[in-house]
C-alpha cells in the first residue's frame, strides 16, 4: 500500500523530465522519435503526486517489449500495456513511484489526447489552480486509498479532457 502524496509544483520536475528522457532515448535508440512530458508534473504550478510521466513516441510499439529487460537495469518494472490497447507502460520506483513511462506508437490518438490535456492545463491557470486543489483536497481525504483518489478527480478530468479537445 502507498500513500497518496500531493505536493506544490517542484521547479525541479523539468530537469528530471530531461534526464529521464535522454536516459529513454538511449535506450530506446532507433525506435524512440520523441518523448513528450505529461501529467501534472508538466504544469507550471500544478500540485501533483511527485511521479513524472513521460510520453514516448515510437516508430514501433511491438519493438519496445524487446527493451524490457534494458528498462530493467535502469530500475523500470515493465507492465505491458497496464490496461491501455496499444501502449507499453513502465514504472520505476518501488512504494515510492517516481516515474510513469508511457510507449505509444507514433500515430495514436492517445498522443494527442495527453497533449492536449496537459497544455490545456498550461493555458488554463485558473482551471489548473481548481484541479491542484482538488488533487490536494482528495489525497489528505483520501490517503491510503489512491482508487478513491482517482474516482474523486474523474470528473473533472473528464471535462478537462473533453474542453481540451474541442468536445465542449
Amino acid at each position: 500500500m502507498r500513500k497518496v502524496i500531493v505536493e506544490p509544483y517542484n521547479s525541479g520536475w523539468p530537469v528530471a523530465f530531461d534526464n529521464a528522457a535522454a536516459e529513454i532515448c538511449g535506450l530506446l535508440e532507433g525506435v524512440c522519435l520523441d518523448v513528450k512530458h505529461i501529467g501534472s508534473t508538466a504544469v507550471p504550478g500544478l500540485a501533483a503526486k511527485p511521479i513524472l510521466d513521460l510520453l514516448v513516441i515510437v516508430s514501433d510499439i511491438g519493438a519496445v517489449d524487446r527493451f524490457e529487460e534494458a528498462f530493467l537495469k535502469l530500475g523500470y518494472r515493465a507492465k505491458g500495456e497496464n490496461g491501455l490497447p496499444r501502449r507499453r507502460y513502465f514504472e520505476r520506483g518501488g512504494n515510492e513511484r517516481t516515474h510513469h513511462v508511457h510507449c505509444y506508437e507514433q500515430g495514436d490518438p492517445e498522443i494527442v489526447r495527453h497533449l492536449a490535456f496537459r497544455d490545456f492545463l498550461r493555458a488554463n491557470p485558473q482551471i489548473a489552480g481548481a484541479y491542484g486543489e482538488l488533487k490536494i483536497s482528495l489525497a489528505e481525504r483520501y490517503p491510503w486509498d489512491i482508487e478513491q483518489y482517482i474516482k474523486g478527480k474523474q470528473a473533472m478530468v473528464q471535462e478537462i479532457e473533453k474542453r481540451a479537445m474541442g468536445e465542449i
